[in-house]
């Protein structure tokens, strides 16, 4: 079969592919412009899933699975998929342990008041009544708990924190304490001393944190952004944060990125950025071809249990 990739794979994954399925035709490209000519033969398509559009899957005449190598899938053309019947799946999982660390590494920072004694550091300020507080005994929420929300719940518990969790089903999670559904989302804002988003932008979560659930949360909560921007309404959130609703955001994601260099976020003071990075791993691509690897196995041999398979309808 004839295997292509829009997506850029590092050398050594390449060659181990090709050792792996020599039976294989495997054609490897950096993006779905170079992949184009191979599109129409391929009937799997390794991609990032951000390049993909209506055209593209239209000419892939004979494309029968997409593996997207990434979690995220908000740009992909899903209607098109839909109506030829494509199968697709994506690495959700594989950011998890990047994406705990760096959950409570800002939460350490927001305790420990990490900005504030880099600033000191740098003007060389000994001031021994910075305010610093505890995480052990707090209350930690997770918005969209799964396979990330369950890493960072696991860790969250190493440092003595009550683990709540918050998704579509109301499945328990592995290590969160208590789950709820949406009709409960008004408790887990309201008893969460850390409130972390790792929700998907759908249909469903455009705009879902708008000022009334900002203003359900405690004054002192910190509200963790490291799912997609999108699915909170921005002015809102930076109105709350104006208030004294919430005290502090840390945001990796955001409606519009790049954000702008003039956005007022950037001047905020109760708000930590960072470029959307909170996955980034040197053992990203290791995991994504190694889940790829792996189902490909599964998918020459029929079966249907292939790991991460999204509901089309759903973008999830």
């Amino acid at each position: 079969m004839n295997i292509v990739t829009s997506a850029k794979i590092r050398q050594d994954l390449q060659e181990a592919l090709i050792a792996r399925f020599p039976e294989e035709k495997f054609y490897f490209h950096e993006n779905i412009n170079e992949a184009q000519t191979n599109l129409k033969n391929a009937e799997i398509l390794i991609t990032l899933g951000e390049d993909l559009n209506r055209e593209s899957i239209e000419e892939a005449v004979h494309l029968k699975w997409i593996m997207v190598i990434s979690a995220g899938m908000d740009r992909m053309p899903f209607q098109a998929i839909k109506e030829k019947g494509i199968l697709v799946t994506n690495a959700r999982g594989i950011h998890k342990t990047p994406m705990a660390e760096y959950t409570m590494g800002m939460i350490l920072q927001t305790a420990r008041q990490a900005k504030t004694l880099m600033k000191h550091q740098e003007q060389g300020i000994w001031d021994r009544g910075v305010p610093m507080s505890e995480i052990s005994g707090r209350t930690i929420g997770i918005l969209g708990a799964g396979a990330i929300g369950s890493e960072i719940a696991r860790l969250a518990k190493a440092f003595g924190m009550t683990t709540l969790g918050f998704n579509r089903s109301g499945e328990h999670v592995e290590y969160v304490d208590r789950m709820y559904l949406k009709g409960e989302l008004a408790s887990i804002l309201e008893e969460s001393d850390y409130l972390v988003s790792v929700l998907p932008t759908t249909e469903e979560t455009k705009g879902f944190l708008s000022l009334e659930h900002f203003r359900r949360m405690k004054k002192s909560a910190v509200f963790l952004n490291i799912g997609r921007g999108l699915t909170v309404v921005q002015n809102d959130m930076i109105l709350a944060l104006e208030q004294g609703e919430i005290a502090h955001a840390v945001l990796d994601v955001f409606e519009e990125e790049p954000l702008p260099a003039n956005h007022p976020l950037w001047k905020m003071k109760n708000v930590t950025i960072t470029p959307h990075l909170s996955g980034i791993s040197p053992l990203y691509q290791d995991r994504a071809i190694q889940l790829f690897a792996e189902n490909l196995e599964k998918y020459k041999k029929k079966d249907p249990l292939l790991a991460n398979i999204i509901t089309v309808e759903r973008g999830y």
